[in-house]
């Protein structure tokens, strides 16, 4: 039995069907019954839990060969790392009183670091504690999400601009979500086996200068970098309605997507999804 949460959003939903297509018995994790109901009708079972509490995910995990798990992202939280510490003493408790064996975890590349990265320094957190369970734990450390672009459509289809929050030229390790559902499904059924880290991009490095080619050959008219000044970053965030411990946190990750910290340590596995295939695709949706 293989547990999947996360799959009303983007990476669960591509590792759940992925198991599902394989004949794999597959348990989904939800917080509301109704949106577990069209996975019920696919043949997975069905398990209600919220990442913090304990009792719930317990019981999500247990029976359980393997579990793919993830903190999601709450804008309501106000202490980051307050809500990382919680979400790792809730995780690793879970994981050693079901007694699952291995979980793959999804990370960030950069996660190696402590602090300095924005929200990828929770993720630090969260591996700290998993790792310190008896299972086998894989951090799936994933690149930037080109999903994260399509937060920039109406600024391009409306004024012809893509707001650059990083530099033009800076290389960016970027991945579409299904390139890590597929992978990390792939490391479920490797089981115990898998690496203990595994740091996953697409094809090739992205800059924002490619992004801005790609969405106007796209959308069939020019696109313009608009450089956002890290000092201006916080207004500009909170202008889109983030709130401000978002908005600081977002704008120290892009300082350190500039400075080159959000980078891998090791041999990058590389997804197929280019960002031209995935353009496209996002516009046809």
């Amino acid at each position: 039995m293989f547990v999947v949460a996360g799959v009303t959003g983007h990476t669960g939903k591509v590792v759940a069907e992925t198991l599902l297509a394989q004949s794999l018995p597959v348990r989904v994790i939800v917080r509301d019954a109704k949106k577990g109901e069209a996975w019920k009708a696919r043949g997975a079972e069905v398990a209600i839990a919220e990442v913090k509490d304990v009792k719930a995910m317990t019981a999500a995990l247990r029976g359980a060969s393997g579990a793919y798990l993830l903190s999601p992202p709450d804008m309501s939280v106000t202490d980051l790392d307050k809500h990382a510490r919680e979400v790792g003493a809730a995780l690793k408790a879970a994981i050693a009183e079901s007694g699952v064996k291995h979980v793959v975890f999804l990370s960030s590349i950069g996660a190696q670091h402590a602090s300095g990265t924005g929200p990828i320094a929770t993720l630090y957190v969260i591996e700290a504690a998993l790792n310190e369970t008896k299972a086998h734990v894989t951090a799936l450390r994933a690149g930037y999400f080109m999903e994260n672009l399509l937060g920039n459509l109406h600024p391009m289809k409306e004024q012809g601009v893509l707001p650059a929050m990083f530099g033009a030229e800076r290389k960016v390790e970027m991945v579409a979500t299904p390139d890590i559902g597929a992978l990390a499904a792939e490391l479920l059924r490797a089981g115990t086996s898998a690496p203990k880290v595994v740091e996953l991009s697409g094809p090739t490095p992205t800059t924002l200068t490619d992004a801005a080619k790609v969405f106007s050959a796209a959308l069939k008219k020019p696109i313009n970098l608009a450089p956002v000044p890290a000092a201006a970053q916080v207004g500009v965030l909170l202008g889109v309605g983030l709130p401000e411990t978002w908005a600081k946190a977002y704008a120290e990750m892009n300082s350190a997507l500039e400075a080159g910290k959000v980078s891998p340590v090791g041999t990058l596995r590389r997804g197929l999804i280019t960002l031209e295939q995935f353009v496209a695709r996002a516009l046809q949706g």
